[in-house]
């Protein structure tokens, strides 16, 4: 097996795992990251309905920066998608890594969602 394949493998273990443990309702819903190598997305969850109640990527049109991939974007990300939860009446989330590391782009869009008054 690859090296890439290997990494995608182990990080697809951790998110299982983390899935087994966090789980989204209607009144503390899961705050999801993914972050890939050009971009950042995140999306509040609702797992009892299956409905996604908001999102925010660096691919939506009311992401303004010049660069996707770093930690500046996930900042502005993590802003975002707080004021579109706070919008929809979401105070409170769960909030689920993906199986990456808390660490880099990951911390900085959930600090910049806690400083965007989403309390997890």
């Amino acid at each position: 097996m690859d090296r890439q394949k290997a990494k995608q493998t182990r990080r697809t273990r951790r998110r299982i795992g983390i899935r087994k443990r966090v789980a989204g309702t209607g009144e503390v819903p899961r705050l999801s990251v993914y972050r890939s190598l050009r971009h950042v997305y995140a999306q509040v969850i609702n797992d009892l309905d299956g409905t996604t109640i908001c999102s925010a990527s660096t691919m939506d049109k009311g992401y303004s920066g010049d660069t996707t991939g770093n930690v500046d974007a996930a900042k502005a990300i993590g802003t975002l998608i707080a004021e579109r939860a706070k919008s929809k009446g979401v105070e409170k989330v769960v909030f689920d890594r993906g199986g990456f590391r808390y660490h880099g782009r990951v911390q900085a869009l959930a600090d910049a969602a806690r400083e965007g008054g989403l309390k997890f």
